[in-house]
């Protein structure tokens, strides 16, 4: 399917493309995901413009949307905020699974494969888990937030991780099985390219973060300990990372004709803009933790009576 691309260009993109496929998937789960986040806040916003003064009444009063904590308003806000939860968690799998296709649907050795979607989603919540703590364990400590983000919350996440790391380890070693029983020959080369050649420390890196190290969090001590915490759940990140790099450098670092074969070193361009990226996550968050509710007020005034009772 053919359209025409109204630009200057005078581009015609393939529907079918997986490449496409991706902005649809991708726009709808952001638009969700920041209708979701947005409805969460309104009550907290609403709190928050009621205490303030000058521009910053005037800010929260506009993001609140007229909240009055009536009765009605109330209903509403629960049956929405239900319903963008129910939309937003199928929206991860299959999110993430079409993310998978770019590479899955290619014929590149290391990409064609069955067990992308399931692997990108284990490997999305086990990078998303683990950026959580490594993030809320700092701010619980500057904002001094430990009456609300308890040790049971972080343990409890860091079981999940362990989950997630068992799936994510199983996965590496489902990709060389099935590369050893599939008989392709350009496949046994690719994966003992990838555990034995150049981008083999990269690849150990990345098995040990992502597959070894949460397994830590079996011994009680280890996944109640806030050094701990951070650590391996920096470590995971930074494996998480190594991994995507492993995927894309080192499949397409030795495809199938010898000839075009080479080594991947990043240019100062490129290094830039991966710093670039990481500031500007970094500048969004310091921004939201300074002039938005890092906690949800309205959910911990939720759980008080429940607790009491």
């Amino acid at each position: 399917c053919l359209l025409p691309y109204p630009n200057q260009r005078n581009l015609w993109p393939n529907f079918q493309s997986p490449l496409l496929w991706d902005v649809f998937a991708i726009g709808t789960y952001m638009t969700v995901s920041v209708t979701f986040f947005f409805i969460g806040l309104i009550p907290d916003l609403a709190t928050a413009r009621d205490q303030a003064t000058g521009w910053r009444r005037l800010f929260y009063g506009i993001l609140s949307l007229g909240w009055r904590g009536s009765d009605r308003e109330w209903r509403h806000y629960r049956s929405g905020y239900l319903f963008f939860a129910a939309l937003a968690t199928p929206l991860v799998v299959s999110v993430h699974s079409v993310v998978s296709w770019d590479f899955a649907m290619s014929i590149v050795p290391g990409w064609h494969s069955t067990i992308f979607a399931p692997y990108f989603v284990a490997g999305a919540i086990h990078s998303g888990l683990a950026m959580v703590i490594t993030i809320l364990l700092p701010l619980r400590r500057i904002f001094r937030l430990e009456a609300y983000l308890l040790p049971r919350h972080f343990e409890n996440l860091a079981k999940l991780i362990i989950v997630t790391g068992l799936i994510v380890g199983y996965a590496y070693l489902v990709e060389f099985f099935l590369a050893w029983y599939s008989g392709n020959v350009y496949e046994h080369a690719v994966f003992l390219d990838r555990a034995t050649g150049h981008y083999a420390p990269e690849f150990w890196i990345m098995v040990t973060f992502n597959a070894v190290l949460p397994l830590l969090f079996f011994i009680r001590r280890v996944r109640t300990s806030p050094a701990w915490l951070v650590g391996i759940s920096l470590g995971i990140t930074i494996g998480m990372w190594f991994e995507r790099f492993v995927i894309i450098v080192a499949s397409l670092a030795h495809s199938y004709i010898p000839f075009s074969w080479g080594l991947y070193r990043p240019t100062w361009v490129e290094l830039s803009i991966t710093a670039g990226s990481f500031a500007w996550f970094l500048f969004w968050f310091l921004l939201f933790a300074k002039f938005l509710p890092s906690v949800s007020m309205t959910e911990v005034k939720e759980q008080i009576p429940e607790e009491a009772g």
